[in-house]
């Protein structure tokens, strides 16, 4: 039921997000050169690798880390990198990645292929078994300035409480807390 239901909620936010997403893409090739879209490879459900877009908030050539590991994270920003990051305009090109079967809309959210931390505590507590999500329980409790063992901890009481009633509380969650811009440090 949780892929159906991801599925036809995908479908249904491209078409409404369609011409906004043709917007922000139209911006970012304007502002900065390079591709609008960058290509993330993710650690997805059992530790599988996958490719995952967003749009490109960073300069050509930042490392592939964690954005709280760069040196001054703020000076890799496109022009309208922090916008597109504070109202997490960049995260939409994910419902790609959701319509593919990649992703969820609710879960952990997709670990960088080199967080080895994050990826080992997760696969000790079962949490590598689920799909990541577009959103999770550990996003609407602190996403970017969590600890990883909180966040850890975070996905594991996901993993207990998960169901349709759950996911539909996180994502109103994340709806609200995006409106308010809340939690994002970069």
């Amino acid at each position: 039921m949780k892929r159906l239901f991801d599925f036809f909620l995908a479908v249904l936010a491209a078409l409404m997000l369609c011409i906004p997403m043709l917007l922000v893409a139209l911006l970012v090739r304007l502002t900065s050169p390079g591709p609008v879209l960058y290509w993330s490879d993710r650690v997805g459900k059992d530790n599988r690798i996958f490719r995952m877009p967003k749009f490109r908030s960073m300069r050509v050539g930042t490392a592939a880390v964690a954005t709280h590991l760069l040196e001054n994270p703020g000076a890799w920003l496109t022009p309208v990198g922090g916008f597109l990051r504070k109202t997490s305009l960049d995260e939409l090109p994910q419902l790609w990645s959701i319509l593919r079967g990649d992703m969820s809309f609710v879960g952990p959210r997709p670990a960088l292929f080199n967080q080895a931390d994050l990826i080992a505590q997760r696969t000790e507590h079962g949490v590598h078994a689920l799909m990541p999500g577009l959103t999770g329980w550990a996003q609407i409790n602190g996403r970017d300035e969590l600890p990883i063992p909180q966040k850890v901890a975070l996905d594991v009481e996901y993993l207990k409480r998960r169901s349709f009633w759950f996911d539909l509380q996180i994502i109103l969650a994340t709806a609200v807390k995006v409106v308010r811009r809340e939690s994002v440090s970069h």
